[in-house]
Order: structure tokens, then sequence, then C-alpha cells
């Protein structure tokens, strides 16, 4: 994929497998939802997670994010990263709301919803991916070699 199919991919998508790597040396895969800044993907979750205490070991993780059900329509992205944890609330705070406007299709969240993300917030943390090499595939363009 060229930059611009790679953001327009990790754009059109939502959800992000991250592989982070256990303690006892096998990898550690969980789907996450996630939101693009700045070509960097950001996901949130719980701090006492497992991810999380893989990736303060270890801030290597790989990415993947795919798309299609048929061999001809498969594509994706497979990204080797160094995870960032970042564990200020009001960023985390911002990003919670920024993964749920996302992914229930809206801007503006009702009040409840606020307040159950800001609850949330201190048990958190934001995680940012720094991309340091990606692989990419796109299988429908395998039809017009």
């Amino acid at each position: 994929m060229s930059d611009a199919e790679f953001v327009a991919f990790i754009t059109e998508q939502h959800t992000v497998t991250v592989a982070s790597n256990g303690r006892d040396g096998w990898a550690h895969l969980m789907p996450l939802w996630y939101v693009v800044r700045d070509g960097e993907l950001w996901v949130w979750t719980y701090a006492s997670s497992q991810k999380v205490r893989n990736l303060e070991r270890d801030p290597r993780a790989t990415l993947s994010i795919e798309a299609g059900e048929e061999y001809a329509d498969l594509r994706g992205v497979m990204l080797r990263t160094e995870a960032v944890i970042e564990r200020d609330s009001a960023l985390v705070t911002a990003l919670g709301i920024e993964l749920y406007e996302r992914h229930a299709g809206s801007d503006g969240l009702p009040v409840d919803q606020l307040e159950s993300i800001a609850k949330q917030a201190p048990k958190r943390v934001a995680i940012r991916f720094a991309e340091r090499a990606r692989v990419s595939w796109d299988h429908r363009k395998l039809a017009r070699s």
C-alpha cells in the first residue's frame, strides 16, 4: 500500500490486534479499538492489564489490522512499533472520549457516557504506538497484475 492507501485503510478500520511480549516468551494478542492521531495508532486500556504489564517490561509491540473475507479481497497492515504509555488523566480521558465518539459514529456523547469515561480514566492508560517498520498487503491489486 502507498502511504495514502495506508492512511485511508487504518482510518476506515476500527480494531487492531496488539501483540505484546509475555514474560514467558509467548506472544499476548488482544484486539482493541483505536484512533489515529498524526498517523499513529492510539488505544486505551486498563492500567493493570496483562498487555500493559508486558509493554512496561518490553515496549515492542506488533500490530495487525486486516480486512476482507475472500482471498482476492484480503488486505491489511502489520506494524512493528514501540509502545509509549501515557498516564496523564486528562490525556487518557480525552482519548477515551475520542474512541467512543469514533465508534459510536457521532460527535458529542450523552452526559452519562462522558461521566462513565471520566470515571474509568484513572484506572486506564493511553498507549501511543510509534511505528518502526510496516508491511502491508492488498490482494485486490493481484487481479490487476
